[in-house]
């Protein structure tokens, strides 16, 4: 009970916007998709309006283009609006930052994984909102947000912040491993026997997953939960996830700029957090306009991840009519060289897809490339001859002949820092 007055209190003096919202939520959820899009445009006006008169950048924008925020009067007259790269928010950062006088506003910084980090203000109400929208969901699985927790997520290695980050983890009931090493690992299994949830990167849970499955430990028992995020959840994960935790792992979708776009339901569907949002899906790569991030607008933001949005037709037994974001296929702009032609490192997920639709067979891989026209496949697992046929069949199919290659059975994977990265390329283009 301690904890749920920790959070209360904490919630109140940073987030004193956040339980009108999440009454607003609770109404919201059985909006029909005509009331959901009548807010969004309702939020879409106000937003262009706003950083109109207080955005440098969005003014010339708007008037080099001959566009009035008067002109937006339908979610498809977003089209009017450029789009926007992440090059560009850290490029004119401080024209694109409003000018207007906010009571609070937090700083927010990327994690930079792509060589790029973002520092930028976030007003009070659009991080009351996304903190409200993550909680709002738990309800969805019987968790509290003060409820006992371990979070995967990265953290400044130097004693100061480690002490800084463990005093934070304690008022939040929550605990972190700060290490890989067995002895740390072991330590932090041990104490998921009174947590109710897990989230974090998805990679690490995977692996932490492995690791109570292959020891004498006594599996945690009261997982009502277990979410990742900020990495691609495949498919190979869940057989072990829920051996461990007894449920299957969950995904949220977002971006530290961007908000919260997509929660996945008890049903399994990833529904767009439209109270917050607009997705659009162009040439299959997403776009995100947050609806209340005053202070630095983000409009139609090129996030660089190409995505599947369901049909608008399609229904959820769950009952929410919000859109259903179907899938995130990978990251945009990670170019794979073959001997005479590029192609997207999009080929891999369609690769190792086919080969669990098809065939059934699920494949934890990694793939590099040091040299154009090469790659190297690794595969964590052991490969039956007839296994490593259907493999090489897939390159083929999509590669035809422009690469050779190499399949290796049981290797270790290359370490990465923060996120896993099933694709990594050492080239760079002459």
């Amino acid at each position: 009970m301690i904890y749920k007055w920790f959070y209360i209190l904490g919630r109140n003096l940073r987030n004193p916007s956040s339980k009108r919202i999440h009454q607003f939520l609770s109404k919201s959820n059985n909006f029909s998709l005509e009331e959901l899009e009548a807010f969004q445009l309702k939020k879409l006006k106000e937003l262009v309006d706003f950083a109109y008169q207080h955005s440098e950048y969005y003014r010339k924008i708007l008037t080099d283009r001959n566009v009035k925020p008067s002109d937006i009067n339908t979610l498809s007259d977003l089209k009017k609006l450029p789009t926007i790269t992440k090059k560009e928010l850290i490029k004119y950062n401080s024209e694109i930052h409003t000018n207007y006088k906010f009571k609070k506003t937090f700083q927010a910084k990327t994690s930079g994984t792509s060589g790029e980090s973002l520092v930028f203000n976030r007003n009070e109400y659009a991080d009351s909102f996304n903190r409200a929208v993550i909680n709002h969901n738990y309800s969805n699985y019987g968790v509290n947000p003060w409820d006992r927790n371990g979070y995967f997520w990265g953290f400044n290695k130097s004693l100061f912040y480690k002490l800084k980050t463990q005093i934070l983890d304690a008022f939040q009931n929550r605990f972190r491993v700060f290490s890989y090493s067995k002895t740390e690992l072991l330590a932090f299994i041990k104490k998921l026997k009174r947590a109710r949830y897990v989230h974090g990167y998805s990679s690490s849970i995977y692996e932490t997953a492995k690791a109570i499955n292959n020891s004498e430990i006594e599996k945690p028992a009261q997982i009502k939960m277990v979410k990742g995020t900020s990495e691609k959840i495949f498919d190979y994960y869940q057989p072990e996830i829920k051996k461990a935790f007894g449920t299957k792992m969950i995904s949220e979708y977002g971006a530290a700029e961007a908000g919260i776009i997509a929660f996945e339901c008890p049903h399994g569907n990833m529904h767009i957090n439209m109270e917050g949002v607009i997705v659009e899906e162009v040439d299959n790569e997403i776009l995100v306009t947050n609806l209340h991030m005053l202070s630095f607008p983000i409009i139609r933001y090129k996030l660089g991840d190409y995505i599947k949005l369901a049909s608008r037709d399609a229904k959820c037994p769950c009952g929410k009519n919000h859109l259903v974001l179907e899938d995130v296929l990978g990251r945009i702009g990670e170019t794979v060289y073959g001997l005479k032609n590029k192609y997207p490192s999009l080929y891999f997920y369609y690769i190792f897809k086919n080969l669990s639709e098809k065939h059934q067979l699920n494949l934890e891989y990694q793939v590099l490339q040091q040299k154009k026209g090469q790659l190297i496949f690794n595969i964590s697992s052991v490969l039956s001859d007839a296994e490593k046929q259907l493999l090489t069949s897939e390159i083929e199919s999509y590669f035809n002949g422009d690469v050779t290659y190499n399949v290796n059975s049981e290797a270790i994977f290359s370490a990465t820092k923060g996120k896993k990265k099933s694709f990594i390329s050492t080239i760079n283009e002459q």
